[in-house]
């Protein structure tokens, strides 16, 4: 259970072993969990660092258990904060991606061409999927049409077979959709990686780390993209894209409640965005979901706040550190 936080399995059975048999010695702890006295060095030296154990001062020499409450509570904030460092990086790595892909779009060089309309982008696709031998990164926002998904099983299978690294992001709204929760699970089946997460970059697929297909306009995006070679431009994609994947959640996985606040990440997200002066509908398009669906979380949410309205409950979040 405890994997979930970065522990071991082999450190969880140690951990778990030294709260239910405080007084045992290394000999004891390796007997009882059938490891060898190295392999318990080895996982004391791991909850050593994760501040799970300490120094026992009853018995000197020999490390105590921390308690749960107070040892996994600690880690659980430790990784909430980090998680909130890497969202806010998200979105600083988000805003300056855009401006960069703006100001390229324009421009036509060696580094980059300028695409219009589907064909073009659908043989772009296709000339990109057949020169990739190593890895194809894509991130989809919003929900793929099923004739969408279906064109692309071919490719997505042929370049499986022949090795390739495939990574899919979707928003978590995708994953009430049913043909897109079917190709994900097909897609796992086959070898590639799919996560999930409440907002994610624009569209972009990234192949081999050497080039990249975006859209023009992220709000039109069968209209035309912008396929970029250069460094500088892969690069800034390649960061964005990363942090989102760090952040987001593998389908089959379950998204937890916050442990604290109760908000779904969903929720959470939802909270920050309307926040920073979005509306209903724009706040909606941003994380895949019906005008209608925002006005019922944001009424789930002004419940447990005990807010009389939108603006209360942002106050009264913030003041409980929500956000």
């Amino acid at each position: 259970m405890l994997e979930a936080l970065g522990l071991t399995a082999r450190a969880c059975q140690v951990y778990q072993a030294m709260l239910d048999r405080p007084g045992d010695d290394i000999d004891a702890l390796a007997a009882h969990c059938v490891l060898t006295p190295s392999q318990i060095h080895d996982s004391l030296d791991e909850l050593g660092a994760l501040l799970l154990v300490r120094a026992s001062t009853e018995h000197p020499g020999r490390m105590r258990a921390v308690d749960p409450s107070i040892g996994l509570a600690d880690m659980v904030a430790r990784q909430e904060a980090e998680l909130a460092a890497r969202q806010a990086a998200l979105a600083a790595s988000r805003a300056a991606v855009t401006r960069m892909v703006a100001d390229r779009a324009e421009q036509r060089t060696a580094h980059g061409e300028r695409l219009l309309g589907l064909d073009a982008i659908h043989h772009c696709l296709e000339q990109m999927g057949r020169s990739a031998t190593r890895e194809v990164l894509s991130s989809q926002p919003g929900a793929q049409r099923p004739e969408d998904l279906d064109a692309s099983r071919p490719a997505d299978a042929e370049a499986l077979t022949r090795g390739i690294s495939i990574r899919t992001l979707y928003q978590d709204s995708s994953r009430h959709h049913p043909h897109v929760a079917h190709y994900a699970h097909w897609l796992l089946g086959q070898g590639g990686e799919v996560r999930t997460a409440p907002t994610v970059p624009q569209r972009i697929v990234i192949v081999d780390r050497a080039q990249a297909l975006v859209p023009i306009d992220p709000k039109e995006t069968r209209k035309g993209a912008l396929h970029v070679t250069e460094p500088g431009i892969i690069g800034a994609l390649l960061d964005l894209y990363e942090q989102s994947w760090n952040t987001a959640v593998p389908v089959g996985a379950t998204t937890p409640d916050d442990p604290t606040t109760g908000l779904t990440p969903t929720e959470r997200e939802l909270l920050r965005l309307l926040g920073t002066g979005l509306t209903d509908d724009t706040a909606g398009q941003r994380l895949g979901i019906s005008a209608r669906t925002v006005g019922r979380h944001m009424a789930s949410v002004m419940e447990r706040l005990n807010a009389a309205s939108r603006f209360e409950a942002g106050l009264k979040a913030a003041q409980q550190g929500w956000l």
